[in-house]
């Protein structure tokens, strides 16, 4: 910013420049301001030396350590003088350095370099075309509506002397003498001091309303301060009562325990109410279901599906399996997928949905096939040898006692008793989908290796290299998730158990499921289902873990896990705020894990976009159900 005075009288060049005879200007100076707004725009302004603050100082340029006072002249309406008084002034600041031994030649030829930027921007700004000029106003608007001040009721926020670093104390000490009020108010009574009783009963009621709603000492009312003078010699008069300690004591204690017992209520709450949206179908998502069955069967596309069957059985391709019940998450992983790949044309996708489903996910792919690559649909249901003869879950799945865990109000899980496995009566853990993957050589007799992606993830780059890992024998390639003490064997299985204990390293790091490369030769050859089944069937009661499949894959897998690089797998954004964003950015593939999934309300918003993206907003189906939600 440019200050330009105009109106001096009596001052000279010589007299500005003079060491000692800088004298201090008349009073009703006009003052000429000019800057550049927010869009970048060259303006000026025009101030009476009168209506300046008292903050401002006038200075001699020498003393001010190379501080200059640029006094010219500045017509209204000219632009060209505008930048002649800008040169006049650089002149004169020239002459003035040449003249002074103490300035460093550096530091000159740094001003004058600056100087001349300076005119050169002004220029520029002058002659600044119409569409340049609004471009930089609709990017200043942007950054002005991304700016958040959070600060109220200041004087100004950008002075420091109005900075109050405890600017909540009057209130925490309000709030501190109403309870310290309560106590004695309760004592009082239970003792026969009705006019102590009284006195404070009125004074919390005063304290209570200047309390109000307020957050800070800013947002309370004008006579706070003098309520809370008020409630102190109150409280100072029932101390000098001598109440009985051992009796303020045992009220203290209850008060205590009282508000541990209702925080407690207030976590199973939200717990409760955490779970319950994250097992519940957003109306879009539902609705996009439903939506696709109608067509799927109004206009006859059963028999309509046309594949390359071939492929699906190729074990020099690419193949990948998910199993979901979710059209919009199973496309967001398709359609990331193949964007990301070098050579769509080699990627085949085995996507495995439930009877209900079928219809929907059917019509998805059918109207928005992923081309080049190919995709498979396929009911659950379909598959006979799928039962509960064979498949231990599905008969345990199936018994009274895992139904009486899930819907039975008096069961320890339910919230009205209170237990810390409420997360655990998801249904998630009923659907055989969350199960089927321990049956990948049944499902695919045919491959060599397929890679497993869960639904709630999002892929960011090529996976083909995943195909080309020596796993070294193992079967199961995998990204491990232990940190420090975090994340280990005792975290998901119970080491109180013999079974356990003994076959099993506490301290063993665990692994995540959601993207997994599984060499289905070794699978076969070390009987891993077998290993499955003998273990489900000796966890029938829950004794070695609670429901879910990683701790049984946990066990399935235990030694035969190959550890990928973390970069392949990024987890944490369905439950932890923070993770690393060059983590996320540099990840092949990101996933929700947790309750905040991306096509939730609950989800993080920041997030959401790494998600969002890669869902087709113009489609017509998706367009339907979330502008009618």
């Amino acid at each position: 910013m440019s200050l330009l005075a105009s109106g001096v009288h009596g001052l000279s060049k010589e007299s500005l420049l003079g060491r000692n005879n800088f004298q201090q200007p008349d009073e009703n100076i006009d003052i000429t301001i000019s800057y550049m707004d927010a869009s970048g725009k060259f303006q000026t302004h025009k101030v009476n030396s009168n209506t300046l603050s008292s903050s401002w100082v006038w200075e001699s340029p020498v003393d001010a350590n190379q501080k200059r006072l640029v006094v010219g002249q500045l017509q209204e309406g000219s632009s060209e003088q505008t930048v002649n008084g800008s040169r006049e002034s650089t002149q004169l600041s020239i002459e003035y350095n040449q003249q002074s031994r103490t300035i460093d030649p550096i530091k000159l030829r740094r001003q004058k370099l600056w100087d001349e930027r300076r005119e050169k921007r002004i220029a520029e700004l002058i002659h600044m075309s119409k569409e340049t000029e609004l471009q930089m106003q609709k990017v200043a608007i942007e950054h002005a509506k991304e700016f958040n001040n959070t600060r109220r009721a200041w004087y100004s926020i950008w002075r420091k002397e109005y900075i109050n670093p405890h600017s909540d104390t009057t209130l925490k000490l309000m709030r501190d003498q109403k309870i310290m009020a309560k106590v004695y108010a309760s004592v009082a009574y239970s003792t026969g001091e009705r006019d102590l009783y009284n006195s404070l009963t009125r004074h919390i009621k005063e304290i209570r309303r200047g309390i109000g709603d307020a957050n800070s000492d800013s947002e309370l009312q004008e006579s706070a301060l003098e309520q809370a003078k008020a409630m102190g010699h109150a409280l100072s008069l029932a101390r000098d009562k001598r109440l009985d300690g051992d009796v303020t004591a045992r009220k203290l204690r209850t008060m205590l325990q009282s508000l541990e017992e209702n925080i407690n209520t207030v976590k199973k709450h939200s717990t409760f109410l955490v779970q319950h949206a994250a097992k519940t179908m957003p109306k879009p998502v539902h609705c996009l279901s439903l939506r696709l069955t109608t067509d799927y069967f109004l206009h006859n596309h059963i028999n309509k599906e046309t594949l390359e069957k071939g492929k699906l059985e190729d074990p020099s391709l690419y193949h990948y399996a998910i199993f979901s019940d979710n059209v919009l998450a199973a496309s967001v992983v398709v359609n990331s997928t193949v964007l990301h790949a070098k050579e769509p044309e080699k990627h085949v996708f085995h996507i495995v949905t439930d009877k209900l489903n079928f219809a929907a996910m059917k019509m998805w792919f059918i109207a928005h096939p992923p081309l080049p690559a190919t995709i498979h649909v396929e009911n659950i249901d379909e598959f006979k040898w799928l039962n509960s003869s064979y498949c231990s879950v599905l008969r345990q799945l199936e018994s009274a006692r895992i139904k009486e865990y899930y819907f039975k109000a008096n069961h320890p899980s339910s919230l009205s008793v209170g237990n810390e496995n409420l997360k655990y009566r998801n249904p998630k853990y009923l659907s055989m989908l969350n199960h089927l993957r321990f049956y990948m050589p049944e499902v695919y007799p045919k491959l060599d290796k397929i890679l497993f992606l869960d639904d709630d993830i999002v892929v960011q780059k090529d996976l083909t290299p995943l195909w080309s890992i020596d796993m070294k024998g193992m079967v199961n390639g995998a990204v491990e998730t232990c940190k420090e003490s975090f994340h280990r064997f005792d975290t998901y299985l119970n080491f109180s158990n013999p079974l356990i204990s003994q076959n099993f390293d506490p301290q063993a790091c665990g692994w995540a499921f959601g993207m997994n490369i599984f060499d289905l030769k070794e699978w076969k050859k070390r009987n891993i289902t077998g290993i499955y089944h003998y273990w489900q069937d000796l966890n029938e009661d829950r004794m070695l873990w609670k429901l879910g499949s990683l701790p049984p894959g946990l066990i399935t897998f235990y030694n035969l896990t190959y550890p990928l690089d973390r970069s392949w797998h990024v987890l944490g954004l369905g439950y932890d705020p923070a993770v690393n964003p060059l983590e996320i950015e540099n990840a092949a593939v990101i996933h929700y894990n947790g309750n905040y999934k991306p096509w939730l309300d609950l989800a993080f918003t920041k997030y959401q976009p790494y998600w969002s993206k890669f869902v087709d907003v113009d489609n017509p189906y998706i367009q339907d159900c979330y502008s009618n939600q």
